[in-house]
């Protein structure tokens, strides 16, 4: 998100020596992010980008924090004027002993509200804002509307603090129950539109059961403010972020003040904010206070500690950084720094809590303000560490392979380790076997898979048709990645081996496959009675899957010699009308029984037909012709 705010607006509490394009320039470099100055008038607006961590200082009073801490490190002069934060508290208000207006106040869950503060500003005059306020309104892109609307929308740039005011005299029984809502409930919010709940919304109900506000988002318009309004109810409070960001998201309702409370706001901020909103409500609405204070606050926060060195800070950041200047860093950033010459004891301030928690994060505060450009910009030495003999052949024969079958014409596939019960099921596999996720995003990533195939098939699938220029003859793919095998009773959290396969798919035909499989082991001089995968075929989608260690511990450098043959080798054709994938794999396992094979080549395959050819030959001797129909008659 990002804010506006004016230069003089920001002098209001700062007193500094640095220009506009200083205080953007120095501030961007150590801290919140200032995109352009604008000069409107007599003034300078800032547009600042604020990251939704640092909701604290989304605020003039904010940016008045980092620039006490910021700009002296480039030497220019920055100290608060005043600190509202620090300045205006309840003890301000004068309440008397009179209180005309009362009000009854329920919250059904205290986590929907940790703090709760309202007070009635009686007898007020509805007009036109003073013209600062209107003009700095204006500057930061703010519709001026009146004085009492227009003050609740100074507060929240001043402090970062939105508030809301109410009709006091609208609100039915003076009785606010802040409840979850019911679904399909409905509220009339201010911009005159109509919005339906989901249910679990922070909603506001008075004593007629009227939905009164659509907490922390948008109050309704039956209870806002009007030229007839007389007493105006001043409502300073936080929420449970959580809920805020769900009733923004479903009900697609976005403002100013839903950015703020979702992204969790200082309790501690509402007391000063409630006070300064009464010192502006009195004095440019001719009001008076006309109630008592009602601040519920059932669990006050924590402070937070942390405890360290000052070694840390060196050792971290790289350069020495001095005591004195670390301290005064924190310090004007608005942390609590107690020091025994070692040991830094740095009560973070309330306003801090939700993003400092470890040491860590005070040493980046105070590398970011000391400045990244001020430390050198070295390299560590390098240190040579051994890569294990197993990941660095892991790698080489990765890339050797890949390139390979890149220039056999395959394209390289990644897919998630992840695949979807649909295709466990139509690749033949069982759930079972397969290692579900429990927080799965996505029912299409929902199991660990164990095998490449299922990938692969729905990757030709999807690419059917799509092949460059739609003048390819087929597809061919393959992948290289990890399988996940469970280990053990499923029931039992372990970790799966995790194995590498190659797995390759072409909708071209049975032999095309066959032949990539035997050019890879080739490529690697892998014998030939290991190169034998087991081939299926999915609806004309031909796929096979190797392992890949197996590759690794059988590859050699240079191929096995053979010597010459000596003896004629006689070669006989055969054409089988069956299956051809089984037929193949039949005569694999039964060919080879005899002593004369030597090898079986595909010569051609169309439709059901597969015409193998078959080399005969003995070590010994010459055979026959003869000898070698005889052999084949075995099949």
């Amino acid at each position: 998100m990002n804010i506006r705010i004016t230069y003089n607006w920001l002098l209001d509490y700062l007193d500094t020596d640095a220009t506009p394009d200083q205080i953007r320039e120095y501030l961007s470099l150590c801290g919140p992010s200032i995109e352009s100055v604008e000069k409107i008038g007599d003034d300078y607006v800032f547009d600042i980008e604020v990251i939704s961590n640092r909701i604290d200082y989304a605020s003039v009073i904010g940016i008045a924090q980092e620039a006490v801490a910021i700009l002296p490190m480039f030497g220019k002069n920055a100290k608060f004027k005043k600190n509202p934060l620090e300045k205006y508290n309840f003890k301000n208000i004068t309440v008397g002993n009179k209180n005309i207006c009362s009000l009854h106040v329920k919250i059904t869950d205290p986590k929907l509200c940790p703090r709760f503060t309202a007070i009635v500003i009686e007898n007020v005059l509805i007009s036109k804002s003073p013209s600062f306020i209107k003009e700095r309104l204006i500057a930061c892109g703010i519709k001026s509307i009146n004085n009492v609307v227009d003050i609740s929308n100074y507060l929240m740039l001043s402090l970062g603090q939105p508030v809301h005011t109410f009709d006091y005299d609208q609100i039915k029984g003076s009785t606010m129950i802040m409840r979850e809502s019911k679904k399909g409930e409905k509220i009339i919010t201010l911009d005159e539109k109509e919005v339906t709940l989901p249910g679990g919304d922070i909603v506001i109900e008075d004593g007629s059961g009227r939905l009164v506000d659509l907490c922390g988002i948008m109050g309704g318009l039956n209870s806002s403010i009007t030229d007839k309004t007389k007493n105006v109810l001043l409502f300073v409070q936080t929420y449970d972020k959580v809920k805020i960001r769900k009733t923004t998201m479903s009900t697609g309702v976005r403002t100013v003040a839903a950015t703020f409370f979702e992204k969790g706001l200082d309790p501690e901020r509402v007391e000063p904010t409630l006070a300064y909103g009464v010192e502006l409500l009195e004095k440019y609405t001719g009001g008076k206070v006309g109630s008592k204070i009602y601040d519920i606050y059932p669990k006050k926060p924590e402070k937070k500690l942390l405890v360290m060195s000052y070694g840390v800070f060196g050792k971290k950041i790289g350069v020495e950084i001095p005591k004195k200047t670390i301290n005064e860093i924190l310090t004007n950033l608005g942390f609590l720094v107690e020091h025994d010459g070692s040991t830094l004891r740095i009560t973070v301030p309330s306003f801090r809590v939700n993003d400092i928690d470890i040491p860590e994060d005070i040493v980046e505060e105070v590398a970011r303000v000391y400045g990244y450009h001020n430390i050198p910009s070295k390299l560590q030495p390098a240190v040579y560490v051994e890569q294990p003999k197993e990941m660095e052949d892991l790698f080489v024969f990765q890339n050797r392979i890949k390139i390979f079958l890149k220039h056999l014409g395959l394209n390289e596939v990644i897919n998630y380790s992840m695949i979807s019960r649909s295709m466990i099921e139509d690749g033949g596999l069982k759930i079972e076997d397969h290692l579900r996720l429990s927080n799965s995003l996505s029912e299409d990533i929902e199991f660990l898979r164990i095998s490449l195939l299922p990938s692969l098939a729905k990757n030709i699938k999807e690419n059917m048709g799509k092949t460059r220029y739609n003048t390819a003859p087929g597809l061919k793919l393959f992948e290289i990645a990890k399988v996940y095998i469970p280990v053990g009773n499923k029931n039992i959290c372990s970790l799966p081996n995790e194995i590498y396969r190659l797995g390759i798919a072409v909708n071209t035909d049975y032999a095309d496959l066959k032949g990539i499989v035997e050019a890879v082991y080739r490529e690697l001089n892998i014998p030939d009675d290991l190169s034998v995968p087991e081939i299926v075929d999915k609806n004309g989608v031909f796929m096979t899957e190797i392992d890949f260690q197996t590759l690794i511990d059988n590859c050699q450098l240079v191929p096995t010699y053979k010597p010459l043959h000596p003896y004629a080798i006689i070669k006989l054709d055969k054409t089988f009308e069956i299956n051809p994938k089984k037929t193949y794999d039949i005569i694999q396992k039964m060919a080879f029984k005899s002593k004369l094979l030597q090898k079986i080549e595909v010569v051609t395959l169309y439709q059901n037909k597969l015409t193998l050819r078959f080399y005969y030959s003995s070590p010994e001797k010459n055979i026959t012709e003869s000898d070698a129909k005889s052999e084949l008659e075995k099949l």
